[in-house]
């Protein structure tokens, strides 16, 4: 399988920003759809932003216009931006990346349909 590389992750006060990074000198970020996922400590991993293959962008709502997702193909890289971090988004983040795009009956954010993942980059906010 594709190998993707997340990094960017670290630890910031509340209000900071950080940017996250996936790599991969394999998977063609263009054309697919990519996506970004948090686990943190004692929750399930869950959604927070996608871009679909033709271009359109979806946020969960915690996301309230701080974070940017994004891709650069010259690159393979895909980004996350965020900004006016608070704690609640300390977590693990992983981007994650699927080779059959859709909607899969209206399931396309869920985890499981996402087969390829970054290993992971820590982000911690304290208040």
């Amino acid at each position: 399988g594709f190998q993707l590389v997340d990094s960017g992750g670290g630890s910031v006060q509340a209000g900071g920003s950080l940017t996250l990074s996936c790599t991969s000198s394999d998977f063609i970020f263009e054309g697919q759809d990519v996506a970004w996922f948090r686990q943190g400590p004692g929750n399930e991993c869950e959604f927070v932003s996608s871009m679909f293959s033709d271009g359109d962008q979806y946020d969960s709502d915690f996301v309230e216009g701080r974070f940017t997702i994004a891709r650069d193909t010259k690159k393979s890289t895909l980004y996350l931006e965020m900004n006016n971090l608070n704690a609640e988004d300390t977590a693990m983040y992983f981007c994650a990346a699927r080779s059959k795009n859709g909607w899969y009956g209206g399931n396309w954010d869920r985890p499981e349909h996402f087969e390829y993942w970054g290993q992971g980059t820590q982000v911690t906010v304290s208040s």
